[in-house]
């Protein structure tokens, strides 16, 4: 096992080596291939903004403030009272609006786009918070089309929410006001002695979040709802953003550190203090990374806190940061006049291998570690977003969907997309699925359109890997506005699965992942609730209540593997691995034996399970940094077997192999399956003698029924009765 500072491979277990990217490294190993991987490992750099700035200022004075319309247009706001657009496809810029002498622009945010239509592609109006104590309602053409009194002192941030019905103002008197869509007055939410800098709606817009000195509060619009608030910086707090997909805040202040934060107000990730204070802070829409802003500087940082790339452009303080609607692209508000672009670029993606890397906007790379050899390809718009997974690269662009084989890169099925940002691209062995601001579609590798299903209130917006989930017969989606609801569709039909029953759980669920080998009677949904407990459950509900049966408590993140149905977890300070999940609906009594345990405090705090390919296990610490696990392969050849019924070959292996838990694993997949003979051997093996095979048939019979009840015919799917 090989720790790196990006990356790492695993020629063996048991051994960790961490190597800085930096070092020269000297391999003498016969072994081409793990030559091979180190050698790309400490060639690739990590995900980084390529910076781009005019050599003069578009604005004589200092710029406040900045927001796009699409992905290639760009508002912003400065002192010198100008409102001016950007656009990126020509370089040109043009003047909108030339504001009055006394105004003096502080904050603009466009009103959002109407979620789940297709008609309005971008946004039409903006408000503009302002030094003279009001907020102007825009049009995009410049005309002003209201001016409202909002504050005594200067309206320092306003926020449409996200569906477009509410805006909160904040301003100097302290005061955080509650307006109508057209500026009318609703409520005065709060009021406090101290200047409210920053302010941020939640994801369901039924709370807002906003800064008080040092402190950080979320109140609820409900009047008697209860307010969480907490000390959250050792200086004032400037700026605060809330994600609507993760859920996760981000704050900045004068103490010049930046901190993430959950929403109850648990602390994630602290940074260490910058030369100066943090100025600006923003999420990029999908949740997955941010930016901040400080004097001379701009960081690019993953979610969980840790930077991907730090930028010291010349732009005085950057006051504030927006990220494009497609989220691959930062502009900046500089103190010194300018606006400052970043795109995101150098982001890669690894699967068994080959490794894919956006070396540009319109270009990646694929490298096979194999045989070192590189193909380039090129597109036609910039590259939105991709996946690498099962033989096959998705790639979304601007307009178009690329599907690429791993066998032949030179000739890709290409096919139009209905709405041009896709937010997600989710992988199965058959087909994949992608999300964007009108739906999600389903896919074949050939390009065929399957399915598009849809359920009440859908929110494409806030979907994300950790609350979809996909396999070759099922899509599984967490309900947003009940979080105890997971919904499941037919892949094929885009319908609810069997009778149209939702999965409810008594807890709030964080996030899920389905099963990707075996029947589709036989699926099973894992997930973990916001106690931090991992339960398991069938898919396939007929009436009955299906049992939920919890498979582990203080689980932080898990991930099934590809290429059979074993499930990896980190639990608490433990990395553990589940070699056959469903021993819980067979004999609780062995599951223990069925595991396989690693302490893991060496992933440090809140690690994250990456990918589970084979049998290696990438995990991405606190830092950064990849740690790559292998676990043993015979579990996986084991479920191989008995999918295929070679009942002879699995007892063959596991008297080969000489473990406990492969015996284990093999009593429950004999139970499972109802061959008693082959399950007596691998009781004896592990020294359970006194079996009740009474209750075991019992749970066999029962089973029985069940799959009868199931199909159509009356006919279980397998073999009928035990075999001995």
């Amino acid at each position: 096992m090989v720790a790196f500072g990006s990356s790492g491979v695993s020629p063996c277990c048991g051994k960790i080596a961490t190597v800085s990217p930096a070092s020269n490294l000297k391999l003498k190993t016969g072994v081409n291939t793990v030559k091979l991987h180190f050698k790309i490992l400490l060639e690739s750099g990590n995900m980084r903004l390529k910076i781009s700035l005019l050599k003069e200022p578009k604005h004589q004075e200092l710029v406040s403030c900045v927001g796009w319309t699409t992905a290639e247009e760009l508002y912003s706001c400065s002192d010198d009272h100008q409102i001016v657009k950007w656009n990126l496809l020509t370089s040109e810029t043009s003047q909108i609006v030339k504001l009055p002498d006394d105004i003096y622009p502080i904050d603009l945010h466009w009103f959002p786009k109407s979620l789940g239509t297709k008609k309005q592609t971008q946004a039409e109006s903006f408000v503009l918070t302002s030094s003279d104590g009001k907020f102007h309602l825009i049009s995009k053409l410049g005309r002003v089309e209201k001016s409202v009194e909002a504050h005594c002192g200067a309206v320092l941030a306003g926020r449409w929410n996200y569906e477009g019905t509410a805006l909160v103002t904040v301003g100097e008197d302290g005061q955080i006001k509650i307006w109508s869509k057209t500026g009318m007055l609703r409520s005065t939410l709060a009021q406090q002695g101290t200047p409210v800098y920053s302010v941020a709606w939640g994801p369901d817009s039924e709370k807002v979040l906003y800064t008080a000195g040092k402190q950080l509060i979320i109140k609820p619009l409900q009047p008697n709802a209860k307010v969480l608030q907490w000390k959250a910086h050792d200086g004032i707090i400037l700026k605060v953003d809330w994600n609507s997909v993760n859920d996760l805040i981000l704050s900045a202040g004068e103490d010049c550190k930046y901190k993430v934060w959950d929403s109850y107000g648990r602390l994630l990730y602290s940074s260490q203090p910058h030369e100066h204070p943090i100025t600006s802070v923003a999420w990029a829409p999908d949740g997955e990374l941010f930016a901040i802003g400080s004097f001379h500087t701009l960081r690019l940082c993953d979610k969980t806190g840790w930077s991907y790339a730090l930028e010291k452009p010349s732009t005085g303080s950057i006051f504030n940061i927006a990220w494009s609607i497609d989220g691959t692209q930062i502009a900046g508000a500089c103190g010194n006049g300018h606006v400052v672009f970043a795109h995101v670029v150098e982001q890669r993606w690894e699967w068994k291998n080959f490794q894919v890397t956006l070396t540009k906007r319109r270009t990646m790379q694929v490298r096979n570690v194999l045989n070192d050899a590189v193909d380039l390809l090129e597109f036609r718009d910039r590259v939105i977003k991709a996946s690498l997974n099962y033989a096959h690269l998705v790639v979304s662009t601007s307009l178009q969907c690329y599907v690429f084989s791993t066998k032949n890169w030179n000739t890709p099925l290409i096919f139009d997309l209905k709405e041009g940002t896709v937010s997600l691209i989710l992988q199965a062995e058959r087909h994949f699925l992608l999300v964007d601001g009108g739906g999600i579609y389903l896919y074949s590798y050939e390009g065929r359109f399957i399915s598009s299903p849809k359920f009440p209130g859908m929110r494409t917006d806030i979907l994300n890997a950790q609350t979809v989930s996909l396999s070759n017969d099922t899509i599984a989606i967490k309900d947003k506005a009940d979080e105890k609801i997971i919904f499941l569709f037919e892949a094929s039909t885009g319908k609810p699965l069997g009778d149209g029953k939702l999965l409810s759980h008594k807890s709030e669920i964080l996030e899920i992942a389905l099963d990707q080998k075996g029947l589709t009677n036989d699926r099973k949904i894992a997930f973990i609730d916001k106690n931090r407990d991992l339960y398991i459950t069938s898919v396939k509900r007929f009436g009955k209540e299906e049992q939920i049966v919890k498979l582990g408590t203080m689980v932080h993140t898990l991930a099934w593997s590809d290429t059979c149905n074993i499930l990896c977890g980190l639990q608490d300070t433990r990395f553990t691995v589940w070699y056959y999940p469903n021993t819980v609906y067979v004999d609780r009594d062995i599951l223990p034996k069925t595991l396989y345990e690693k302490d893991a405090s060496e992933f440090s705090k809140n690690p994250h399970i990456v990918s589970f390919v084979g049998n290696q296990v990438t995990i991405r610490r606190a830092d950064g940094s990849l740690v790559h696990i292998s676990i043993s392969p015979y579990p996986a050849i084991l479920h191989e077997y008995v999918s295929s019924s070679k009942w002879e070959d699995a007892v063959r292996l596991c008297r080969f192999v000489k473990e406990q838990t492969m015996w284990a694993c093999l009593a429950a997949m004999a139970v499972a399956n109802r061959d008693m003979t082959t399950a007596e051997i691998a009781y004896a093996a592990i020294g359970e003698l006194q079996i009740d095979w009474e209750k075991i048939k019992a749970k066999i019979e029962m089973e029985i029924t069940k799959e009868r009840e199931r199909s159509p015919s009356g006919q279980s799917s397998k073999n009928i009765g035990l075999k001995y």
